[in-house]
C-alpha cells in the first residue's frame, strides 16, 4: 500500500521511548526515554559509538521491536498498521537475501508481497538496481555476490518500494570508500525526488555532514537537542 504522508505532521512520533533488556541487576538500559519527530523529507544523521542504542532506535521507530515503556507512532502514514512492506523501508547492517532468489527476485519480493504484479515488481526492482548500477546482476545468486554488493543490492530492494520513510542501520559498513559516497549520492537523490524522509546510523563523519541534521546517541541516550538524557532503571 503506497501512503501518501499528511503534509506538517510527521512520518514517525516517539515520546519517551525505553528499551531495557532483563530485569533487577542484570537490567541493561538499550535507549533511554527518547523523544524525536521526524517530517517528510527531513535527511538526519544519527552518530554514536558502538552499543549505544543506535541499532534499537532504528528498530523501534521502524515497528520491529516494542518498547519497554513510551510510545511510538506514524501520524503521517494514518498509522497504517502494516508498514513493512510498505511506507517505510529498512536497510539493516547485514544485507539478509533470500539464497534461492536471484537478486532481482530479491529486490521484488516486498513489492510482490505488498500486491504489486510481478511485471510491476520486476520492472521497479530493475529500476532500482540500475540506480546503483547492479544491472548485470540482476540475474545472480546471493552466494555469487561480494559483501559490498550484497549489500548494495538490499538497499536496491528498499529503494524499490518507494517508501515514505527510510532507516539504514549503517548500510556503507561493508562497503569501500567510493561506493559508500556512490551509495549516500543515491539515497539522498532518492529522498530528495520521493519527498520522503531518511535516517542512517553512521560512524563516518564525513558522510555525516551531507546530511543537514545531525543527532547523536551515547550510553543509550537521544541527543536531539542540547539536553542529555538520562539512563536508568
Amino acid at each position: 500500500m503506497n501512503v501518501a504522508p499528511i503534509p506538517g505532521v510527521p512520518v514517525v512520533d516517539a515520546v519517551d521511548l525505553r528499551r531495557e533488556y532483563g530485569t533487577g541487576s542484570a537490567c541493561v538500559v538499550a535507549l533511554a526515554d527518547a523523544t524525536c519527530r521526524i517530517f517528510s523529507g527531513q535527511q538526519i544523521a544519527l552518530m554514536g559509538p558502538s552499543g549505544s542504542g543506535k541499532s534499537t532506535l532504528v528498530h523501534l521507530l521502524a515497528g520491529i521491536d516494542t518498547p519497554t515503556s513510551g510510545t511510538v507512532t506514524w501520524p503521517a502514514l494514518a498509522n497504517e498498521p502494516h508498514l513493512r512492506p510498505g511506507p517505510i523501508g529498512v536497510v539493516f547492517q547485514a544485507p539478509s537475501l533470500l539464497p534461492p532468489l536471484t537478486v532481482v527476485e530479491n529486490v521484488a519480493l516486498p513489492l510482490l508481497l505488498g500486491g504489486a504484479s510481478g511485471a510491476e515488481g520486476t520492472a521497479a526492482a530493475r529500476e532500482a538496481l540500475a540506480l546503483l548500477e547492479l544491472d548485470t546482476l540482476a540475474d545472480k545468486l546471493p552466494e555469487e555476490l561480494s559483501g559490498g554488493q550484497a549489500q548494495r543490492v538490499a538497499i536496491a530492494r528498499v529503494l524499490a518500494g518507494n517508501p515514505k520513510l527510510i532507516l539504514a542501520d549503517e548500510p556503507t559498513g561493508q562497503l569501500d570508500h567510493e561506493t559508500a559516497t556512490r551509495v549516500i549520492d543515491v539515497l539522498i537523490a532518492a529522498t530528495d525526488a520521493s519527498g520522503a524522509a531518511l535516517l542512517i546510523n553512521t560512524h563516518d563523519p564525513v558522510i555525516a555532514a551531507r546530511f543537514s541534521v545531525h543527532w547523536s546517541m551515547h550510553d543509550g541516550a537521544l541527543i536531539t537537542t542540547s539536553e542529555q538524557a538520562t539512563t536508568r532503571c
